[in-house]
């Protein structure tokens, strides 16, 4: 599983304005509407839903949501940088604004899951490109950041 396979260019938003943690995850809600066909209110239904069973946020920055929902045939993503950090409830009690959320078919099996968050959780963790992912000045660019082979970055974090 590449983040490449999960994530389309016009699923990536930059310069997002969001106040809150709910406001950010009703961004995402709606990007992953307008680009999976799905209804923004199930989605943020099934992401809020999500972070009342336990944060999200993974630290550094950086927060993972993911839901399953019904009317996907296939794993998707949705990458957010905001302008702004929002308080995430983070393991490290920091404030969120790189958000890569995950979208999961209700009837995917759980490995495929489980593989695909580990995969979006390596990548983030590497301090280098979450700075860079910080300064990208298009979604072109974050796009290509994201999908890069991790093996030549550095893992550090």
């Amino acid at each position: 599983m590449q983040i490449g396979d999960l994530l389309d260019r016009n699923a990536i938003a930059l310069r997002v304005s969001a106040a809150n943690k709910r406001q950010a995850l009703a961004v995402i809600s709606e990007i992953a509407a307008r680009n999976f066909g799905l209804e923004a209110g199930d989605v943020l239904d099934a992401l809020t839903s999500r972070e009342q069973a336990g944060s999200t946020g993974v630290g550094h920055g950086v927060a993972a949501p993911h839901a399953q929902i019904d009317g996907l045939t296939r794993l998707r993503g949705v990458f957010v940088r905001l302008d702004q950090p929002v308080a995430f409830d983070a393991v490290d009690d920091q404030p969120v604004d790189l958000i890569f959320a995950l979208f999961a078919p209700k009837d995917a099996p759980g490995v495929e899951h489980l593989r695909a968050r580990a995969r979006v959780s390596r990548v983030l963790r590497q301090a280098d490109l979450r700075r860079q992912l910080r300064q990208a000045r298009s979604a072109d660019a974050l796009h290509a950041l994201l999908v890069q082979d991790p093996v030549t970055r550095s893992s550090a974090a």
